[in-house]
């Protein structure tokens, strides 16, 4: 049995450790604070046994160098960036074998111009996807090296991913990016009912992650660039025809980033 267990860091960030309860062992996925990881492992009887990243920023990776002092692990991480410390560079399709689990490495660049994903099928157990910040649970990343066609096209390949896929991003944004997704999709009847729960997890100090693949497709609108509501929401928002999902996606996107 394979537990995903967050770690809060910092004012919004999850920190994941990928825990094999059977041998009291674990993987970290980007630790940006290394005292939270340390601090976990010892409060748990955990040994951590390899470090994972999705990209090179600093809220990432800042804990690295630390964990490493306490534990010789192997560290993990996108080939297409430069990250002290990474022992196995990874493209797409490669595959690691952690806790009985293969995960695959799906390259997702926008975000930055290397980011990957993990994505594994444990046995019975729904699947599993650590996405940094690609995807987030009603939003995604903003483009800070990539571009929107770069960056739709990595959506797509996370939205291709099973229906019950657990969606473990790197931010508690979901209020926020849900609110946005409002504004652009206002007739959304599914997407009103997980803002409403959403609201009611947060005011109860509750994580909204993870989110799953399928609610994703239904109410995120960076998922849903190919539909009439949010086409023309775009063209509203921009004055401008729109005549392709990129020019959609680059419009939203940018709406967001001023929102």
């Amino acid at each position: 049995m394979i537990n995903v267990t967050a770690l809060p860091a910092f004012n919004d960030n999850y920190i994941w450790l990928l825990i094999d309860t059977e041998n009291s062992q674990c993987h970290v996925v980007d630790p940006g604070d290394g005292e939270v990881v340390l601090k976990a492992c010892q409060d748990n009887q955990l040994e951590l046994t390899g470090i994972l990243i999705t990209h090179h920023h600093a809220d990432h990776t800042g804990g690295i160098e630390l964990l490493l002092e306490h534990y010789d692990v192997p560290v993990y991480g996108p080939a297409k960036e430069t990250i002290p410390s990474l022992t196995h560079r990874l493209n797409e399709n490669d595959t690691l074998l952690l806790h009985s689990c293969t995960f695959r490495i799906i390259e997702t660049p926008g975000h930055t111009a290397g980011h990957i994903a993990y994505f594994c099928k444990p046995e019975q157990q729904a699947p599993i996807l650590f996405c940094g910040d690609t995807l987030f649970a009603g939003g995604c990343g903003r483009l800070f090296e990539g571009t929107p066609a770069q960056m739709l096209a990595s959506l797509t390949k996370l939205s291709a991913l099973p229906d019950e896929t657990c969606v473990y991003c790197a931010h508690e944004y979901t209020l926020a990016n849900l609110l946005f997704a409002q504004a652009v999709e206002p007739d959304n009847s599914i997407l009103e009912q997980r803002l409403a729960d959403i609201k009611i997890l947060r005011q109860n100090d509750q994580p909204s992650i993870p989110s799953d693949i399928a609610t994703e497709r239904a109410t995120n609108p960076f998922l849903r660039t190919d539909q009439a509501a949010i086409k023309t929401a775009a063209e509203h928002y921009s004055g401008k025809t729109m005549t392709s999902s990129t020019d959609v996606f680059a419009t939203i996107r940018r709406w967001k980033d001023n929102f």
